[in-house]
């Protein structure tokens, strides 16, 4: 998270009950001249209030040697594997040279805040260890409206009309925890707390923030999402099993729980409103990196997980990574957007989620998975192709009510 104020049993029974799934290496990269890239940051260690206070456990919490809210020494090394991992495939797309420095080809840009700044760094000694690669980024602790846009306060966000547009997408607070009874549930038993609930009890409602740039949600989902983050990220540090989850937290289970954090998600990220608002200046950025000739052959962006929500949500695609629930954005995983040629010669983009499997992740495997992604009314050919000015009329439709 970045800050926002913030199936059936006999279904959840055979996932529970399943082993580690596997997944098919990545395709071999195909020739691409450019590509932008919103990834989240690497593991971390549990937000301030992530948990909420009145969380009640039979046991109490692990502790955590990174101070809160920081990328993990763990975390790091992950998003270095990534990085080795990402160089060999930009290289095989003839993106990068497979070794050495690499110049003014590859941006690296980061929110200004001291987890994404830390992710930028570790990623980029992972990408380039022989030189040192650049990170940009805003002074630590102001606001990058590239990432945290409701942050700037636009003028044109109307607090009720965000509102309308959540409460059409989810059909209204109560029917989104509805939908996720099973992992609520799922989640109580994992807390295991002396006499439930376990997780404090408040109804379930999405109104504007007190200073109508903004909007907070109260209830079940708001209450237990950061709670199945901080449960997922015990495994993905690597602790031993018996402490993820105090040993009741397998990783099938911790999928299923993933689907409680997503569905933050489906509030500040995915309705229609709040995509565009969340969207427009990102937008604009990989419009200007698909198209101007001064734009850098790779744009890494590293940002938080509801930019690629968000991302995806404009698309009109699903993210999932092994181990992961579908749309619960892993950390390091990110949406790539590459400029490649039509067999007519023509621009078109081809679209990815790149990420590392939720095990590979906790081991710091330098391995990656490579997901095509598909538009729908623009997919052409085996290679999901889309043509480049229908891509970026996509992008302009979907985030114009964010430009007045």
């Amino acid at each position: 998270m970045n800050g926002f104020p913030l199936l059936r049993f006999g279904a959840l029974s055979a996932i529970l009950l399943s082993p580690a799934m596997s997944y098919a290496a990545p395709e071999p990269a195909p020739p691409v001249e450019r590509l932008v890239m919103l990834m989240r940051h690497g593991v971390r260690s549990p937000l301030d209030g992530e948990v909420p206070h009145a969380t009640r456990t039979g046991q109490p919490w692990p502790r955590w040697a990174a101070p809160a809210e920081q990328v993990t020494p763990h975390g790091a090394a992950a998003l270095r594997a990534l990085a080795k991992a990402d160089r060999r495939w930009f290289a095989a797309a003839g993106l990068v040279r497979g070794t050495g420095c690499l110049g003014a080809t590859v941006r690296l840009w980061t929110n200004s805040s001291p987890r994404t700044i830390a992710s930028g760094e570790a990623y980029a000694a992972g990408f380039s260890p022989s030189c040192a690669l650049e990170v940009g980024h805003r002074p630590e602790g102001t606001n990058d409206p590239l990432f945290e846009p409701l942050g700037a306060h636009p003028k044109t966000f109307d607090a009720d009309r965000a509102i309308e547009s959540i409460n059409r997408y989810t059909h209204g607070a109560e029917a989104l925890a509805r939908r996720h009874a099973v992992g609520l549930k799922l989640l109580e038993q994992v807390l295991a707390c002396p006499a439930g609930p376990c997780s404090p009890v408040e109804p379930s409602t999405v109104q504007a923030s007190a200073d109508g740039h903004g909007i907070d949600l109260k209830g079940p989902i708001r209450a237990a999402s950061g709670t199945a983050q901080v449960l997922m990220l015990q495994y993905l540090e690597g602790m031993p099993l018996a402490r993820v989850g105090w040993g009741r937290a397998t990783p099938a289970r911790l999928e299923v729980l993933g689907a409680v954090h997503g569905a933050l998600f489906d509030v500040f990220s995915r309705p229609p409103y709040m995509a565009a608002f969340q969207m427009a200046p990102t937008v604009d950025c990989i419009t200007q990196d698909l198209t101007a000739t001064t734009a850098p052959k790779v744009d890494v962006l590293i940002g938080h997980d509801t930019n690629v929500a968000a991302l995806a949500a404009v698309l009109g695609v699903d993210v999932k990574a092994p181990g992961f629930a579908t749309n619960d954005p892993a950390p390091g995983g990110g949406i790539a957007i590459a400029l490649v040629r039509a067999p007519d010669g023509s621009s078109a983009v081809r679209l990815w989620y790149r990420s590392q499997s939720a095990a590979d992740m906790r081991t710091a495997r330098d391995r990656t998975v490579w997901t095509p992604l598909r538009l729908r009314g623009c997919d052409e050919g085996a290679e999901h192709r889309c043509a480049l000015p229908r891509f970026l009329q996509r992008l302009a439709d979907a985030t114009a009510p964010a430009r007045g």
